[in-house]
């Protein structure tokens, strides 16, 4: 079983002898080559002889039109992050919990979702993907005025990472309300089991408000390639961007911005609630594993809309994420199985669950800037640490978190945001990024980068844990943030919502 163990992590580092992976110089969108291959002609053709003293003026570049293809990899990905928030995350946070709150926690997370995807629609994209300043966007997009035209039917284009390159804004819109609304949901697995179901909504709406949206700015929010065409626009642009873009801080699909985000505001609830009755002195076993399996595979599988999704092209970019995502995955479950199984005797469902989720959460910041070595050494590294997160870290933090939201999520978040700065490199087999003044990929400094996803995590961490723990304080002074005791011994599925997940 140890050798087993030690030939998989001598796979893993044997894929840093491939050739580095980078995409090539983007071709521009298939309307936008149509365009100019017609416009070319017209502007050397005869001018009519009145005005052959007159020079013709040059035709004018067309704007980049979105590609279908592109566009439909789009809308899948977004269903694929809302199949593993309902019922994905909701299934395997539902069979966590015992029997009696089954149903509460599947309400949470279900009205979570519902709740965050309206908020993003009428102010949460606006502060997050407006310029505004480097720290929180502008109103711009309130209600996504300005997206859609009733006069002529059209939509407004968003961005990509290839100059030339768009896709419709609604597309992103809808793709990253989903990211906002799975991360606030991600924080009820820590204080699970005994808030009351009106405190955890008023948490959802100001937390999103206060933390996410902020975060989400910080870290990704730019105004794109196409107007970058030398070292003066270079520095314009990025003069608008969000304050770690700006820093040169990676995260491709949320490392920062979802997962050690949501973590830490469910450890800092876990610590203001504090623990549940009979904590430390009765048994809180999974109510059913199966739900919890059932929960994982369904994350596992929307996880590639998640991260394959946020190259926001079907190209080579989305493809690296996939197998990333599917690899570093893979290694991270087995990881946790055999550590698990060496330690205990007996390999765990549970374990080989929530190493897979430790996996998935690892890799999300690195899916498109690491290679296929790195990735898998990232899983296996992300499988064992997390283990540890869950067991060792939870003792040394003396906090009821109750689905180890903090060990899993926390713990592979830190993990895959800083390993992203060690894998990027091309000496390690990864991407590099993008010079976009040249438009060619460029190679970056392993520690300069890492230091640089250092402050990327500290960001992360204190401004999520300041915002949760105002929040959270605010809520308990005036409504207060858990239910009575006799309610928590009954179950919340009964006192809160007058209903059974199982009648039996």
């Amino acid at each position: 079983m140890k050798s087993l163990f030690a030939t998989l992590i001598l796979l893993g580092t044997l894929g840093f002898s491939g050739i580095a992976l980078s995409e090539e110089a983007p071709a521009p969108a298939d309307g936008a080559t149509s365009a100019l291959a017609v416009a070319a002609p017209a502007a050397t053709a005869t001018a009519p002889a009145v005005a052959a003293a007159v020079p013709a003026p040059a035709a004018a570049a067309p704007a980049p039109t979105p590609n279908k293809g592109d566009t439909s990899w789009m809308l899948v990905a977004t269903l694929l992050v809302i199949m593993m928030s309902i019922p994905g995350l909701a299934l395997f946070y539902g069979g966590l919990v015992r029997s009696k709150n089954m149903l509460s926690i599947l309400m949470q997370v279900f009205s979570i979702f519902a709740l965050i995807t309206v908020l993003w629609a009428v102010y949460g994209y606006s502060l997050a993907f407006t310029e505004g300043n480097a720290f929180i966007g502008g109103f711009d997009r309130l209600f996504l005025k300005g997206i859609f035209n009733p006069v002529d039917g059209s939509v407004a284009n968003a961005a990509t990472f290839s100059k030339g390159v768009v896709i419709p804004e609604f597309v992103f819109v809808v793709f990253q309300a989903t990211f906002a609304a799975i991360t606030v949901a991600l924080t009820v697995g820590a204080f699970a089991e005994r808030m009351k179901f009106s405190a955890v909504l008023l948490f959802a709406a100001l937390w999103f408000t206060f933390a996410y949206l902020p975060m989400a700015h910080m870290v990704w929010f730019w105004t794109g390639p196409d107007a970058i065409k030398d070292a003066a626009t270079l520095a314009t642009e990025t003069a608008k961007a969000g304050f770690l873009f700006q820093k040169g801080a990676l995260d491709f699909a949320g490392g920062t911005v979802v997962h050690i985000n949501a973590a830490v505001a469910g450890l800092v609830g876990a610590f203001v609630i504090g623990k549940r009755i009979g904590h430390g002195r009765e048994a809180f076993t999974p109510h059913s594993l199966t739900m919890t399996m059932i929960g994982a595979s369904l994350l596992w599988v929307g996880w590639f809309g998640f991260n394959a999704g946020s190259a926001l092209e079907a190209g080579g970019t989305a493809t690296l994420a996939f197998v990333n995502t599917l690899n570093a995955t893979a290694a991270a479950a087995l990881s946790w199985t055999f550590v698990e199984w060496i330690h205990k005797g007996k390999p765990s469902m549970l374990g080989a669950a929530s190493g897979a989720v430790a996996g998935l959460v690892a890799i999300t910041p690195a899916c498109g800037w690491v290679g296929v070595g790195g990735a898998l050494v990232i899983g296996l590294i992300a499988g064992v640490a997390c283990l540890w997160g869950v067991t060792g870290l939870k003792k040394m933090l003396g906090a009821d978190d109750s689905l180890d939201v903090f060990g899993i999520h926390g713990v592979g978040g830190i993990v895959g945001a800083l390993l992203t700065g060690v894998f990027n490199t091309w000496s390690m087999g990864g991407t590099g990024i993008m010079d976009y003044v040249k438009n060619v990929p460029t190679d970056t400094n392993m520690m300069d980068q890492l230091i640089i996803q250092a402050q990327a995590v500290g960001t992360a961490l204190i401004w999520s844990g300041v915002v949760a723990y105002v929040v959270f304080k605010l809520i308990d002074l005036t409504m207060g943030l858990r239910v009575p005791e006799e309610q928590e011994r009954e179950g919340l599925d009964t006192a809160s919502h007058g209903e059974r997940a199982y009648n039996y």
